[in-house]
């Protein structure tokens, strides 16, 4: 298996830069054996890359910016779902490779495979040592049908005496509940307010990135077109030594 990274090796973003450097030094830091594919020089491995990015992973105008990763065909995700991954310690599960011995992230497989081995044993283990039913001789069930009978008898008293006192706290709840209900209101507006203050910074952080995104399509327009001028400068530059030979 080969893990593909996806770069545009001359992109004039700096944000585009220190991605690919982030998801490049963090393999070579594990040691994973990785190929670069350069879509800034290179036509078919940009049209490759923009094929094979699943379309409910590609961005709203339909183009995965650099770097992309995959394993062989298959698909890995992007830098965010890459960063996440190193986050939570499973970058060779983002990877799809087995993770290497001693690693921290075997070391957190091998755990909750102990921790659900041992669940499951414990529920067997409880499950096996139900014991069957025990008869109770029939004298022994009299005897204390007759002791419940008596008992039954005097918690009733108590039950009345419990409902007593259980109604007169009632009645006073009712009248704490009453002086609450205006503190909880001022609380209510106050999360509404937290809220909407969340909302608005979640409004700009998401304007940000797409203001972001759209400079970086920018640049790697200008990066193609320059690609192409640059091939038909050579183009022009043969014609007219063609030309001068002849």
């Amino acid at each position: 298996m080969v893990i593909k990274v996806f770069l545009a090796s001359s992109s004039g973003s700096t944000a585009i830069k220190k991605k690919q450097q982030d998801v490049v030094g963090f393999l070579e830091a594990l040691k994973v054996d990785y190929t670069q594919l350069d879509i800034a020089g290179n036509e078919e491995n940009r049209m490759w890359m923009r094929q094979n990015v699943p379309d409910d992973k590609k961005p709203a105008n339909g183009i995965p910016l650099p770097p992309q990763i995959f394993n062989e065909d298959g698909y890995c995700g992007d830098y965010e779902t890459f960063f996440d991954a190193k986050e939570d310690n499973s970058v060779y599960a983002f990877l799809g490779l087995p993770p290497p011995p001693g690693s921290k992230e075997a070391e957190q497989a091998e755990k909750a495979h102990i921790v659900e081995n041992g669940t499951q044993a414990e529920e067997t283990n409880a499950e096996e040592n139900v014991d069957d039913s025990i008869e109770v001789p029939v004298e022994e069930r009299n005897g204390d049908a007759h002791g419940e009978e008596e008992e039954e008898e005097g918690e009733v008293g108590e039950e009345e005496e419990i409902a007593e006192e259980e109604t007169a706290d009632d009645e006073i709840t009712e009248g704490e509940t009453a002086g609450d209900e205006a503190p909880a209101e001022e609380e209510e507006e106050e999360t509404d307010e937290a809220t909407e203050d969340t909302a608005r910074a979640e409004e700009e952080e998401e304007q940000e990135e797409e203001d972001l995104q759209s400079e970086d399509e920018e640049e790697l327009r200008q990066l193609e077109e320059q690609d192409q001028q640059g091939s038909e400068e050579e183009e022009e530059a043969e014609v007219e030594e063609e030309e001068e030979a002849e």
